[in-house]
């Protein structure tokens, strides 16, 4: 299916690895010019060089821009967005995406993570959105997309974090979502689960120390509670993303979208 994204731009967060990169990678694939943020410069610019090859746009082709940025940081947010509106000349899509805060009881948690975790979590998003409006509304198409996690329909244990940070993206995106409709931009939740990235696999680990199982057996457990019987990959999530940055989904907004192999019991 022709996705209709040649040419367009988008910037996708915490895209040097996981599921941040496979989404980069889906919309390059697409025809997309992507810009990519990460904190590593030497993981950001090896993942760029890849995304470059794998795209067909050559070694020092400019369709795939390196941002170092901290997600946590306003000022890097700021610098990376107006970066890539200016080598692109537009801006069309943003996927607002960032790293896991850590685990934890909430008598384990101090002010210090949870502010942490607001401003990775949360505040990355509210700010990416922030300065890349603009852009989106010249676009007259925008797409805004946010990595969130099945944890938002289904908290998860020991996630307390995760939880609430990321369930304020959803709330945040509803409305959002709501007040920028009429502009046609769209604004909509990907939430995965399952999916087998190096944070899930530290989490099974975590799991598997405390129960005194091997990450063999404890991989082997994640693996029965999901119906379709296996870990999902990154390009699963991608591919989800991909297809609603598209003009496909024009008439999809506000919405928040599983991908975890049918794990999820709750009704929405």
């Amino acid at each position: 299916m022709d996705l209709g994204l040649e040419g367009k731009a988008a910037l996708v967060g915490g895209a040097s690895k996981g599921i941040g990169l496979a989404v980069a990678q889906a919309l390059a694939g697409e025809g997309c010019r992507v810009a990519i943020c990460a904190r590593g410069e030497e993981t950001l610019r090896a993942a760029a060089a890849a995304l470059r090859l794998r795209s067909g746009s050559g070694a020092t082709g400019a369709e795939v821009l390196p941002l170092v940025c901290d997600m946590a940081q306003y000022a890097d947010i700021k610098r990376a967005v107006a970066q890539a509106a200016a080598a692109f000349g537009r801006l069309d899509i943003l996927v607002n995406n960032a790293g896991g805060p850590p685990t934890g009881t909430f008598d384990e948690l101090d002010e210090r993570h949870w502010l942490h975790a607001l401003e990775q979590n949360l505040l990355s998003a509210v700010r990416a959105t922030r300065e890349a409006l603009p852009y989106l509304r010249r676009s007259g198409a925008g797409r805004i997309i946010n990595i969130t996690s099945v944890a938002v329909k289904q908290p998860i244990d020991g996630l307390m974090l995760s939880n609430a940070t990321r369930t304020a993206v959803v709330a945040m995106a509803k409305t959002l979502s709501r007040e920028l409709a009429a502009e046609g931009i769209t604004v909509n939740n990907v939430c995965p689960g399952n999916i087998a990235t190096e944070r899930l696999i530290s989490l099974i680990e975590e799991r598997a120390r405390r129960q005194g199982q091997t990450l063999e057996q404890a991989v082997s457990l994640e693996e029965g509670r999901v119906p379709m019987g296996y870990l999902g990959d990154p390009e699963d999530v991608a591919n989800l993303v991909a297809f609603l940055a598209s003009g496909k989904a024009r008439y999809i907004t506000g919405t928040t979208i599983q991908v975890d192999g049918g794990s999820t019991t709750a009704l929405l």
